[in-house]
């Protein structure tokens, strides 16, 4: 590899690092809203909301057609989301 693709590449990659430390902080904030919903939460079985999940993958693929992002990529990423939130919700349930 040639020193200016990999300078090219080393500069890509300090936007992804950036990238990725404003979604860490994106992810804190979101792990918060859904503890707070947690906490008036009384069965397990109200953790996992099929109809909720549905309707949610639907409008991330809406939006990501509408922004001509990849819809499986989407789909990913967010059901993935969805998976570790459900796993979050169930280790802190307290009730």
């Amino acid at each position: 590899m040639s020193l200016e693709k990999n300078k090219k590449i080393k500069k890509v990659r300090r936007k992804l690092d950036s990238l990725d430390n404003r979604l860490l902080k994106i992810i804190k904030i979101r792990t918060k809203l859904v503890s707070q919903i947690l906490a008036s939460k009384t069965n397990k079985r109200q953790i996992v909301d099929q109809a909720r999940i549905k309707k949610i993958l639907k409008n991330i693929r809406k939006k990501s057609l509408k922004n001509n992002i990849d819809v499986i990529l989407t789909k990913k990423i967010w059901s993935n989301m969805i998976k570790a939130y459900i796993d979050f919700e169930y280790r802190k349930f307290k009730k």
